[in-house]
């Protein structure tokens, strides 16, 4: 019965899916407006983009909730425990795209890591790569932007996430935890235990349904805000600009990228309809992809959050570690493309 359900409602999304584009232009036309001027191409650009991002993002949140329902943040801990940095790095990494985190939980995430024995570098990797690696912005890119951009992405987010705690756990910086937290990760033993109890398909899906739910009430706003910014990009800002201000040309493009994605607060759903755009008007990639990661990874409010459990020094080295990182991803895409 649930595969059946399951085909139909897949069978359903694609439909109406295909009919977003006469849907965009349909809506359009209702504006005293000529649908090739700024105002038009605004207007097509945001009824287009808004149904196709919170559908891509229906399906792609109920998929991956369905998937989770296999992990928690207690299995997470116990895989991380104990491991090497490196091998270390690398799982937590690859774990933060599959795991339901972002920066908003980073507080009881890390104490959760360093209470289990987690190595700081270790901890590091998975607290980048969880907010700005997720099965999200994987596949809006791809549904926006194509593979190619997708799978770059994927590719050089893991590797900054990888590096950055890498680097960050070499440094040795258990010393510049707040001092609560680091007298919880001196005293840690063992890897936590985990007993999960077994669950049946249907729910499974009831987990699915209750993530679309819980993500989407929290993000729709913010997609809206994106694709609306994203649409006033596409309409009205002039290729020639775009490209003279985040044109591969233009080196210090990636540095100015990253710092105006810092103060900004939107996650991947919200970002990726503002990339489209930017890509769109010329802007080079590696500048672009530059802007995103600093958006998701090192936004103002992750910081504060994570003032609670590091020293100003210690954020100062996740930053920097981070933004060197990203400045490289940026700089070596636009010498590449």
């Amino acid at each position: 019965m649930l595969i059946v359900a399951t085909v139909i409602g897949l069978a359903l999304w694609w439909t109406v899916y295909s009919w977003l584009i006469p849907f965009s232009e349909a809506v359009t036309s209702l504006f005293p407006v000529e649908r090739h001027s700024h105002t038009g191409e605004a207007i097509a650009f945001f009824f287009y983009d808004v149904p196709k991002v919170l559908m891509l993002l229906t399906l792609i949140v109920f998929a991956m909730g369905v998937i989770r329902s296999w992990f928690s943040p207690e299995k997470t801990r116990a895989l991380l425990a104990g491991k090497r940095e490196g091998v270390g790095n690398v799982l937590s990494a690859c774990l933060g795209i599959l795991t339901p985190f972002c920066s908003c939980s980073a507080v009881p995430l890390f104490i959760g890591f360093v209470s289990a024995g987690v190595p700081l570098g270790v901890t590091f990797s998975f607290l980048i790569a969880a907010p700005m690696v997720n099965e999200v912005a994987l596949i809006l890119l791809v549904g926006l932007v194509g593979w190619n951009v997708a799978l770059t992405y994927l590719f050089f987010g893991l590797g900054v996430a990888i590096v950055a705690g890498w680097v960050i756990g070499k440094l040795k910086l258990e010393g510049w935890l707040q001092d609560w937290v680091r007298d919880i990760h001196s005293g840690a033993n063992a890897p936590a235990d985990f007993s999960g109890e077994t669950l049946t398909m249907s729910d499974r899906y009831k987990l699915g349904y209750e993530a679309v739910r819980e993500i989407l009430s929290k993000v729709w706003v913010w997609i809206i805000l994106g694709i609306g910014l994203g649409a006033l990009i596409h309409g009205y800002v002039p290729e020639n600009l775009m490209v003279d201000i985040m044109g591969a040309d233009a080196w210090w493009s990636v540095p100015v990228a990253v710092v105006m994605g810092v103060p900004l607060y939107t996650n991947a759903a919200g970002v990726i309809p503002i990339v489209e755009a930017l890509l769109g008007k010329g802007a080079a990639l590696g500048t672009v992809l530059a802007f995103m990661m600093s958006v998701i990874a090192l936004s103002m409010p992750e910081m504060l959050i994570l003032r609670q459990v590091l020293t100003l020094r210690l954020i100062a080295v996740f930053i920097a570690v981070v933004s060197c990182g990203i400045l490289a991803v940026g700089f070596l895409f636009n010498a590449i493309f």
